[in-house]
């Protein structure tokens, strides 16, 4: 059974990590001092759970964590700042902090350690997700002790709805567009003056022409979807945001 350690100081760690062509030594204290901080902590990185869901929508609610109080989202694995560089980069997780957490080292003075052999994975972390506040753990969530990886508690929503459980979610909004096109020009324009995140997907690059049919049964874009509903074109775009 993996101990909840809500009201405990987190472990006392240096983590090593690489900036560049340096190496930079961080601390706990430099890390969680003064600060209110929310780690995710994970079983590796560019594996499938992590990249395609943890780290995601972690990023994606940086900004709301901000704006109620968080300092800064840690992303914590057992791996090294190397591995942690890339997959920070392939991620775009530009709103997160990627933690190496090579040895165990901190991840053992959670408790949260485990051993990973069957998968070739060695010892790595167990799932879980807490919020710290100068240094003190306020508040855990860590997945139930079954078979596999769970993934049910420790999500960026979940821990949001600790945090600030009347907060307004942003919109997942995507848009569908082609280098050198106007029109998505004009509709991204529209969003980013309006304050709305959105992700961009590139003809060709993301997506193909027979994509954009079975999508949206158009052959143009921009196509601009949001939350699940296809909004349209540029005209559609500009007519949706006037209309918020």
């Amino acid at each position: 059974m993996f101990e909840d350690r809500t009201g405990s100081r987190v472990p006392n760690v240096t983590f090593h990590t690489r900036k560049g062509h340096e190496w930079v030594d961080v601390t706990t204290d430099e890390l969680f001092a003064g600060k209110t901080v929310v780690v995710f902590s994970l079983p590796g990185a560019f594996t499938p759970t992590c990249s395609s869901s943890h780290v995601p929508r972690y990023n994606q609610l940086a900004a709301t964590f901000k704006e109620h109080g968080v300092d800064e989202v840690v992303c914590m694995s057992v791996n090294d700042t190397f591995v942690m560089n890339e997959w920070k980069e392939t991620q775009n997780a530009d709103n997160v902090t990627f933690i190496p957490d090579g040895n165990g080292d901190f991840t053992a003075g959670m408790g949260m350690l485990v051993d990973k052999d069957a998968l070739g994975f060695g010892k790595r972390s167990w799932r879980y997700s807490m919020l710290v506040k100068d240094g003190v753990v306020e508040k855990m969530f860590i997945e139930p002790e079954v078979e596999g990886d769970p993934y049910e508690v420790s999500d960026a929503d979940t821990m949001l709805a600790y945090i600030a459980p009347e907060a307004p979610k942003p919109m997942d909004v995507s848009v569908l567009s082609r280098d050198g096109c106007p029109f998505c020009v004009k509709a991204k324009e529209a969003l980013r003056n309006a304050g709305i995140h959105f992700e961009e997907l590139v003809l060709n690059k993301d997506y193909t022409e027979q994509g954009l049919r079975a999508m949206t049964g158009a052959k143009t874009v921009p196509q601009v979807f949001v939350n699940g509903k296809l909004i349209g074109g540029s005209d559609a775009v500009v007519a949706w945001v006037a209309e918020r």
